[in-house]
């Protein structure tokens, strides 16, 4: 593992890795699937393992939040980011060039229908993944650490 360029999650495939490449060689600007999609990298701690672990994840700007949603592509399971997060919420973000560290806070449940609402109009593909799961996905702020 390379402390300043964590390994992708446990799962993360080729295409994971590849985004992550392709995202810190041109300051978070990335072709394919995610081309024009505001697109974050977030490095976790493995909650067994305690390595960092790295997941590139689509998020939403919420005045001078950045708010990411706990999808797992509509899986009936938490990503395994979300759980590593759950148990250490201390996390690094990228966007852009600009890296920094961050706490990782639960949404308030009143707040979810809104953010949704405003992340569907954004990336209607959420709305698939959404209706593909029974579980309510969590919502998680990322706030820079003071």
């Amino acid at each position: 593992m390379n402390a300043v360029h964590p390994e992708p999650a446990p799962g993360g495939n080729d295409y994971n890795r590849a985004v992550i490449d392709e995202f810190r060689a041109s300051a978070g600007v990335v072709g394919g699937d995610f081309a024009g999609k505001d697109l974050l990298l977030l490095t976790t701690r493995g909650r067994r393992s305690g390595e960092a672990r790295t997941t590139p994840l689509v998020y939403l700007r919420d005045g001078g939040r950045v708010v990411v949603f706990a999808l797992n592509g509509g899986a009936p399971a938490d990503p395994l980011w979300y759980r590593n997060l759950a148990a250490a919420p201390e996390v690094t973000v990228e966007l852009g060039a600009d890296r920094f560290a961050a706490h990782a806070v639960p949404v308030d449940p009143e707040e979810h229908e809104g953010l949704w609402a405003r992340q569907i109009a954004v990336e209607p593909l959420f709305a698939d993944f959404r209706a593909r799961t029974t579980r309510t996905v969590p919502l998680v702020e990322l706030r820079p650490a003071a």
